[in-house]
């Protein structure tokens, strides 16, 4: 059954010929049931269907990448990355979050209550990223790499941690790892958006990650910072309003199908990232969650609208 807020196919297909292809816009994740009769011909089972949903995804003429999340609670397997390549088009790159045993400076997922609040030994290093994560990707998904995302949940200031220290790990990190995989930073902390910080993703070549989030400045405001593009794309997420909680917002929003809070701020600061990617001939992977605004598809169609170029 369709909504009446639904735009149809053939609207769809000509606004994405009239945005650029160094546009890439996706969403987070992709197996939404709510999505059936705008992304979706027919309705799939609740498990098992991930890399046939994944083939309809990328048919929708607006869907350039999509964002691969499952990636951040386990490393990717041989079987997953074989069948997700075979569904996607020749050319067509996802955004994939790193493991993150990679990432999580101390253990805070109810997966590991046991070690909850510990320190995890694991932490940024080089050698398990490099065989767990970019190994596989390199053997069974090497036409579809686009920027693997470092996504650094909240680090509590308990920890001691300061800007200048995260952004020294960072780079001994970059240093040591592959340089044939485009990377990208994203961080829950917003004391971390340092000139340190800015200055070691620059000489690595690694993208900041514009990111929507309960507790982060808003992309247009990161965007201001002093040279805050820090490598040769653009990443961005848009995941929460400002001050909404992950919580929150699925009893609010699911199950996908409508806007239900327009965010006018967010959608222009998404066209001003996609502009500046236009300025520099550079790519932008523009990311949207279902929690931005209730509908991920219909965000990115009001953002494509807002910088198509009519032919």
């Amino acid at each position: 059954m369709t909504h009446p807020s639904w735009p149809s196919p053939e609207a769809i297909a000509q606004l994405a010929q009239q945005v650029s292809p160094l546009v890439r816009f996706g969403t987070s994740s992709w197996t939404y049931p709510g999505w059936t009769g705008l992304i979706y011909d027919k309705e799939y089972p609740a498990t098992g269907a991930g890399a046939r949903m994944l083939a309809e995804y990328a048919r929708w003429p607006l869907f350039r990448t999509v964002g691969i999340d499952s990636f951040f609670y386990a490393p990717p397997n041989a079987k997953t990355l074989r069948s997700y390549a075979e569904a996607l088009p020749v050319g067509f790159e996802c955004v994939s979050k790193v493991w993150d045993r990679i990432t999580a400076h101390t253990f805070a997922n109810p997966r590991e209550q046991a070690r909850w609040g510990q320190a995890n030994p694991e932490w940024l290093n080089a050698d398990l990223f490099t065989n767990e994560v970019v190994g596989p990707l390199h053997e069974h998904f090497a036409g579809h790499i686009g920027p693997l995302v470092f996504e650094f949940q909240t680090i509590a200031r308990k920890n001691g941690l300061t800007p200048g220290e995260f952004a020294g790990h960072l780079d001994r990190f970059f240093a040591a790892i592959p340089k044939d995989v485009p990377y990208a930073v994203e961080v829950r902390n917003a004391e971390f958006l340092s000139p340190e910080y800015f200055a070691v993703l620059r000489v690595h070549g690694v993208a900041h990650v514009f990111n929507a989030w309960t507790r982060m400045p808003a992309i247009g405001e990161q965007l201001l910072l002093h040279d805050s593009i820090t490598a040769p794309f653009i990443v961005a997420r848009a995941l929460l309003r400002s001050g909404r909680s992950y919580a929150q917002a699925v009893d609010a929003f699911a199950p996908y199908d409508h806007v239900q809070d327009e965010n006018p701020t967010l959608r222009a600061d998404l066209a001003a990232l996609a502009k500046a990617a236009l300025d520099r001939r550079i790519p932008a992977y523009i990311l949207v969650n279902n929690r931005a605004e209730g509908c991920a598809p219909l965000t990115i169609a009001a953002v494509a609208h807002a910088i198509r170029q009519p032919r």
